[in-house]
């Protein structure tokens, strides 16, 4: 398992080691924005961990697809919390690519949260998976390689060792990852 360990510095600085943030956090706002990210995104600052979370991090007047894209690049770690209707976005999807790419080509380490989802099922991309797929071959019906990027993306980033998070889970995750992990950041 990835361990991390606070920057000396306060949230808001950068991270020592060249990169801008220590976690970029990756996930779909509808399932988890106002819940589990929140919590996961306080933790983190709290230990002083430089996190980027797209609603903390992006300025006003930015385009956001280029910072994001640039954000994953300038980041350490991912952690991506794959949810029930993440891969419904191509947006995610897009940002799990970059994210996934960044990990083989640029050592960018990769950590999963399966949030009240079946690891399975996102590797095999079954049951909600499955329905999203679908809705993409058939919206980018000429662009086959973009959803075949994806559908490797995803399971790329399924096969990685994550943590399978329940409700009755979520908080004490949080609270057991960060007192666990945090030797190596």
């Amino acid at each position: 398992m990835t361990s991390f360990k606070a920057s000396a510095s306060s949230s808001s600085s950068k991270p020592s080691g060249g990169w801008t943030y220590d976690v970029f956090l990756s996930f779909r706002g509808e399932d988890t924005r106002n819940n589990f990210v929140d919590h996961l995104y306080a933790a983190l600052v709290q230990k002083g961990i430089h996190t980027f979370k797209d609603d903390e991090m992006i300025r006003g007047g930015e385009q956001i697809s280029l910072e994001l894209m640039h954000s994953i690049e300038e980041s350490r770690f991912a952690v991506v919390v794959l949810s029930k209707n993440y891969a419904d976005s191509s947006w995610c999807l897009d940002e799990l690519a970059k994210i996934m790419k960044c990990g083989d080509q640029a050592g960018l380490k990769v950590l999963p949260v399966f949030y009240h989802v079946d690891p399975s099922d996102v590797r095999k991309q079954k049951g909600d998976y499955a329905s999203a797929f679908s809705k993409h071959e058939e919206k980018f019906n000429g662009e086959k390689n973009e959803v075949n990027k994806w559908r490797e993306a995803l399971a790329g980033a399924a096969n990685l060792s994550g943590y399978h998070i329940s409700a009755v889970s979520g908080l004490v995750f949080i609270d057991f990852w960060l007192q666990f992990s945090l030797g190596e950041f």
